[in-house]
Order: C-alpha cells, then sequence, then structure tokens
C-alpha cells in the first residue's frame, strides 16, 4: 500500500472532480439533446461477458499468427523470458524490522517467492534467502492465480522484531486485493486473524490488534470514483461490520486515507479525503486529541516528519508576506504551523531547468534528502538543521542518468543502525543498475548489487535534443542510438512518451529494449512531453484540462525534430505509450496518421466520452475535464481518439494490448477503438492477456510473450525492408 508521503505527496490514486458546479450543469442540461451518440460498441464493455471475451480471443489468435511469424519471434520470446528469470537481476528489498524482504519471481517462481534475509548477507555474492511464503504453492494449494499486491507491516517497535503483516493478493494482478493477516515468525497466515475481501482497499496498523481500515463494507461506503469513503477502526476478535467509523469523505471525493505515525515522542494520526488528484483536506488527531484541520493549501503536498512539517505548493503560494512559486519546498515546525505560524525556510527553490523528482522528498531520522532533476538528469541533496538554521549538502553521486533514493530509517525504532543509511541506485539508458548504501555526512557508498549487463551498448550513444512545439516551447528528449546508425532517415526508431499526471520520463535501463531493439539497429526515444513532471508543476498544468492538446504537440513536435534531424523517417518512425501513453499516441494518431508507420497503443484511455463511466475512470476529471459538461466535452472532443477516428483517413496498423483484469482503465477503451477501425476497414492488431491487470501481465511468461509480440510487431512495420 502507499505510505503517507505518497499519499499526500503524490497522489497515486486518479481523481474525481467534486465542484457543485458541474452538477448542476449536468442536471440543467438533462432535458436537451444528448451530448455523446449513442455508441454501438457498448457490449465490449462486458469485462468477462461471453461475447465480449469470445471477441477478444479471435482477435488474439489473428494477432498472435500474425506476428509470431516474425523471423527470430520465438528466440526474441525465449531471451525475454530468460531476462526477466535472470537470477543475477537485482533483488528490490524493503526493510521490515532488522531484516530485507524481496519478492522473486523466476523460472521456478512464476507467481513469485517472498523471502528474507539480513542486509549483510544480501551485500554478499550470495544470500542466504529463508522463503517466508510461496505464492506459486498458495496458488496451486488455493487454485486461484494470486499474484503479489504487496504488504503492510506492523511497525517493529524497540525490540527491533518482525511482527504481524496483512498481505495483499490479487486475483491476477487487479487493483483489487485480498488481504490476510501474516506471521512473520511462524511464516504463517494467522488463524481467525484480520482478513479483508477482495476490494480497492487500504489499511494501517494502530497497534497490534487494531486496524484503520478503508474497504467497501456495503452500500454508501464507496466513493463515485469506486474507492473507499470511510475509514473504520477495527478491533481484534470482531466483525468488521462492527469496527467503528472514525472519518469519512464525500462519495464525490475520490478516496479517503489515513496514516498512523509511531515515531516515538511523535506518535499521532492524519486522517484525509482526496477532492480530487491534486487536491487533498488533511486532519491531524494527536493521542486522545480532537480531529484539527491542517490549514494548508487544497493543491500542496504536506509532510510531517518528527517536529517538523514540510509543505510543496503546487501553485503559487503566499503566506507570511512572501509568495512562494510553484514547486517550492518548505519547511517550519510542525507545533508552530498548526498554531498558525508561516514563518517558513526554504528548502528547496525551482528553476527553469530544475524540480524535485515526483515522490523526491525523503528522511532519515535527522536529515532530508532531495532528488532533484536539472534537464530531467538526477542529483541528491542532503539538508539538516543544525545551529538554528538549514544546512545543505550536494552529494556526489553518478550524473546525469536516473537517481533513486530509498531510506532505510525506521522512525517506530528509538535505537536504530540504520537511522542514518539510505539505499541509491543508478541507471541510464546504457548503464544497468547499481544498489548501493549510503549514509548522510559521507559521499561513500558501500555497493551492494550490480545488475548484469544484458546487451552489448559498445559503440551506443545517448543524445538530448529539444524539439520546438507549435506555441514555441522548447521539449527535451533523449535518443539512444544504435551502432552505426546512419543519418539518413532509415534508422527504425520508436518513440515513447507518457505526458501526464505529473509523472517524469527519466533514463533508464532496458534489457528487453536493448537487446531486441537496439542491438538489432533500432533506435529508441523518450519524450519529455508537457503533462509530465519534468520540469514540476507548471510542467504538468501548462498541460491538462483545456490545454491537454499541448501534450499531443510537443509529441508532434518531437516527431518532427526526429524527421527533420533525419534521425529517422514516417517510414521508419513508430509511437508508443501506455495508460494515458496510451491516449498520447491515440491521439497523436488521428492527427498526425502521416508521421508514423506503426503504433503500440498499451492499456489505453480511448473514449473519452465514457472514461468517467468505466472503472476508475471518474476520478481522472481533475486532469482531463468532465465530458459530460458541454463546455468541458468542447476541447475534450478535439483529441478523443475513439470519437475521431475516421473511415476515410489512411491511418498506420496500429496494435493495441490491454488486460481483462486491468481494474483500473477498462479493457473497453482498447476493445472498442480496435472494433471501430475494423468496422471502418482499417488494418488493427489486437492483443488482450485475459489476466494481469494494468501491468498488462501477471508472470514473467505472460510478459516475455506480450514484449515478444510488440518487438515482432515493430520490426515487421519499422525495419528496413
Amino acid at each position: 500500500m502507499p505510505n503517507f508521503t505518497r499519499l499526500l505527496a503524490l497522489v497515486s490514486i486518479p481523481a474525481a472532480l467534486a465542484a457543485c458546479s458541474v452538477t448542476s450543469q449536468r442536471d440543467a442540461g438533462a432535458a436537451a439533446a444528448p451530448l455523446h451518440p449513442a455508441d454501438p460498441y457498448t457490449w465490449l464493455e462486458d469485462v468477462t461477458g461471453e461475447r465480449s471475451l469470445a471477441w477478444v480471443r479471435a482477435r488474439n489468435a489473428e494477432s498472435a499468427r500474425a506476428l509470431a511469424v516474425e523471423p527470430g519471434f520465438s528466440a526474441s520470446r525465449a531471451h525475454l523470458l530468460e531476462m526477466l528469470n535472470s537470477t543475477d537481476k537485482i533483488p528490490a528489498i524493503a526493510r521490515i524490522g532488522e531484516r530485507m524482504y524481496n519478492l522473486w519471481r523466476d523460472g521456478a517462481h512464476q507467481r513469485g517467492l517472498w523471502r528474507r534475509t539480513t542486509l549483510a548477507d544480501y551485500a554478499s555474492a550470495q544470500p542466504a534467502w529463508e522463503t517466508v511464503l510461496d505464492l506459486d504453492a498458495l496458488a496451486r494449494a488455493e487454485n486461484e492465480n494470486w499474484v503479489w499486491g504487496g504488504v503492510t507491516c506492523l511497525p517493529a517497535r524497540a525490540a527491533a522484531q518482525e511482527d504481524r503483516c496483512m498481505v495483499a493478493l490479487s486475483r491476477g494482478g487487479a487493483d483489487a486485493a485480498v488481504y490476510r493477516e501474516f506471521d512473520l515468525a511462524s511464516r504463517q497466515f494467522v488463524a481467525a486473524g484480520f482478513a479483508l475481501p477482495e476490494a480497492k482497499s487500504q489499511l494501517w496498523w494502530a497497534d497490534r490488534d487494531t486496524l484503520l481500515v478503508a474497504t467497501d463494507v456495503g452500500p454508501g461506503s464507496m466513493t463515485e470514483s469506486g474507492y473507499p469513503r470511510l475509514v473504520k477502526e477495527w478491533k481484534r476478535g470482531t466483525p468488521l461490520a462492527a469496527a467503528r467509523t472514525v472519518f469519512e469523505a464525500d462519495a464525490k471525493d475520490v478516496y479517503t486515507f489515513a496514516e498512523v505515525d509511531h515515531t516515538p515522542g511523535h506518535e499521532r494520526t492524519f486522517f484525509g479525503r482526496a477532492r480530487d488528484f491534486y487536491r487533498t483536506e488533511l486532519f491531524l488527531q494527536s493521542p486522545a486529541g480532537p480531529l484539527v484541520a491542517v490549514d494548508k493549501p487544497a493543491d500542496a503536498l504536506f509532510w510531517a516528519h518528527r517536529q517538523w512539517a514540510f509543505l510543496q505548493p503546487r501553485s503559487a503560494y503566499s503566506a507570511g508576506g512572501k509568495t512562494y512559486p510553484a514547486g517550492t519546498l518548505l519547511a517550519i515546525g510542525l507545533d508552530a504551523f498548526m498554531r498558525g505560524e508561516r514563518n517558513f525556510d526554504v528548502l528547496f527553490e525551482p528553476t527553469a531547468t530544475r524540480a524535485l523528482v515526483s515522490g523526491g522528498v525523503d528522511f532519515t531520522r535527522s536529515r532530508v534528502l532531495l532528488t532533484i532533476q536539472d534537464n530531467v538528469a538526477s542529483r541528491i541533496e542532503e539538508l539538516h538543521h543544525a545551529d538554528g538554521r538549514w544546512q545543505r549538502r550536494a552529494v556526489k553521486s553518478p550524473f546525469p542518468g536516473r537517481l533513486s533514493v530509498a531510506s532505510q530509517h525506521d522512525p517506530a525504532l528509538a535505537q536504530d543502525d540504520l537511522a542514518e543509511s539510505y539505499l541509491v541506485s543508478y541507471e541510464d539508458f546504457l548503464t544497468p543498475a547499481t544498489l548501493s548504501l549510503a549514509r548522510t555526512g559521507s559521499d561513500d557508498a558501500q555497493v551492494l548489487k550490480r545488475a548484469p549487463l544484458f546487451f552489448d551498448a559498445q559503440g551506443m550513444q545517448v543524445e538530448q535534443h529539444f524539439a520546438a512545439s507549435k506555441d514555441g516551447t522548447r521539449i527535451p528528449y533523449f535518443v539512444v542510438l544504435p551502432k552505426g546508425a546512419a543519418t539518413d532517415g532509415s534508422t527504425p526508431t520508436v518513440l515513447y512518451g507518457y505526458g501526464g499526471f505529473e509523472i517524469s520520463e527519466r533514463p533508464f535501463y532496458s534489457g528487453a529494449f536493448g537487446s531486441a531493439w537496439l542491438a538489432r539497429g533500432g533506435a529508441f526515444v523518450l519524450a519529455n512531453i508537457r503533462g509530465g513532471g519534468e520540469f514540476g508543476p507548471d510542467w504538468h498544468t501548462a498541460a491538462t484540462k483545456a490545454n491537454k492538446q499541448r501534450s499531443y504537440d510537443d509529441f508532434i513536435a518531437v516527431a518532427q525534430d526526429l524527421i527533420a534531424r533525419r534521425i529517422s523517417s514516417p517510414k521508419h518512425l513508430g509511437i508508443m505509450g501506455g495508460s494515458n501513453g496510451g491516449l498520447l499516441v491515440g491521439a497523436v494518431l488521428t492527427q498526425r496518421p502521416e508521421l508514423f508507420n506503426a503504433v503500440v497503443c498499451q492499456v489505453p484511455l480511448l473514449d473519452m466520452a465514457r472514461f468517467h463511466k468505466l472503472l476508475a475512470g471518474a476520478s481522472w476529471m481533475a486532469e482531463y475535464g468532465d465530458p459530460d459538461v458541454p463546455a468541458e466535452w468542447a476541447w475534450i472532443s478535439k483529441y478523443s481518439p475513439y470519437q475521431n477516428v475516421r473511415a476515410d483517413v489512411a491511418y498506420p496498423q496500429v496494435l493495441f494490448t490491454t488486460s481483462t483484469r486491468d481494474d483500473r482503465v477498462h479493457p473497453a477503451h482498447a476493445r472498442k477503438m480496435a472494433a471501430r477501425m475494423l468496422e471502418q476497414g482499417h488494418d488493427v492488431l489486437y492483443y488482450e492477456n485475459i489476466e494481469g491487470g494494468h501491468g498488462g501481465a501477471a508472470d514473467n511468461a505472460q510478459r516475455a510473450n506480450l514484449q515478444a509480440l510488440e518487438f515482432s510487431y515493430l520490426w515487421q512495420r519499422l525495419g528496413n525492408r
């Protein structure tokens, strides 16, 4: 489950529009002519209906036949699976008590092993892992397609011993999950312990015998976005139905949340409601104290750490006689802030090129760790308060790729050997990840693990260029060129983008793209378009709602720049994107089809007239707008791919991919778009994993097969033939 920092600082569940004026506009137009024409393909919204799945299986068979004929498809799939199953991968670790836990998948453990070891042993070449839970064995025993959904553990407290956790198990990779209490000492589920049925739940440990739970408890307990509306206090040994409601949100909010701070001397509980994706209301409850509103700007990110409060406004914020630009990080004593004082210290101030990475604020016991991106390359700074002021130190670290930081401090422990330690990972397009253990106050770091080289990068090169968008804005993008790339427009090139929800696209190492694309002579391009968070909140808000078209203009500008530089050409240029990025490539497909010869559209949004009526879609209106409000539909309708595809326009062949078990972005978006394009006579391929969730695949074998199909398609469309 998301931790408190993530809940408040990067709301990971998209949001619903909550303005009362929207409701009144809907009501006023109720008697008018329908805003949206009848849709002949709504039957494909029946996710598991017999007719829908028959259509899916027929399309899957057609696509598999068309793509499996690509020379080397079987070998590529086998190699991709070998990389995914590699025992040389870096095991991602998370600290629970005094041990490090990892969820491991390989050829023998497709669902995964949840296992643990000590930090010292983890640093060795061959750690002695202890299996805690075997998901494959559990799935076989219970005849369920369990996929790991995460874990929420009771803080270790002073004894530094792991105790109880709530384990999330997802059927087929869906967001909805079953939760069961698990005993870490016995490595067994707790008989008659806490257990939640399948739902999009969140939970937090108040103490060993009390959970705060937000889940589906029947009519009226969920928001219109499909997320929990109530937080309940659930005592061990009592039925969930008897749990006491301690906080609630409105039905038109996105969801409600809580967090229990177990830090000795700073015990407190926060409750909150997400009004929409970017606006939250927060309340503080001290032990035995009343619930008090936290007077922060609705769109500001907020952290509480020990005696401090940290605030990052997403729009210009005036307080204490000063105005702070969007993206500034401010610090003040929490008690002083709650009293109404606003004499902030500025810990970070953005510039035209520098911004905090989304989620780039972390804490050791005494330090604040900032991950900063400067022209989309990462740096780390650490700050601490001493001698009455905040002192700053730049951390020497690799540059200019992607740095990721994870504090290892357990705030519930009074004595903690890792209180000033953090994990730092570095990678770039041609350099696999290195994971190190660092300590504040020093640039020295102990290398723990190095990821293997999955492709030969000798002779490849990375360049950063800038394209001029339609309104003149400079849009950065990275180009990864294969060895011996020509500058005559003949290089097969994949252009990838996202451009939404303030998510930054940063350099990353991909064994799949490296071996199946770059090593075979293809180029890869990563576009940093508006709508993302590469340059802070303003970069995002510049391309939301009425200005969403700017994301598509930026992406088109990058494509045109690639062609002008003769890095590629329309015959050899393809585009790829998933989720909001699927909407991106769908919109660009319908607007400028002559620029591309391939489109990989993954788990996409496409029907923007009905996105708010499908699964979690109602929660995304803060990004796109409300299609039931005529003034807002006026701008949405201009780019919605499903409404803009035409029979009399020539489009490149498109490959749509999605998952039946995706309960976040409804698979009907891809289904209906494919069906409409087929009806219009266009060349379309479609592949839907029957399981897999929003990630598109439930295990390594499914992932390898899907990737092999995508690369086969790209080579068929863009290869030099």
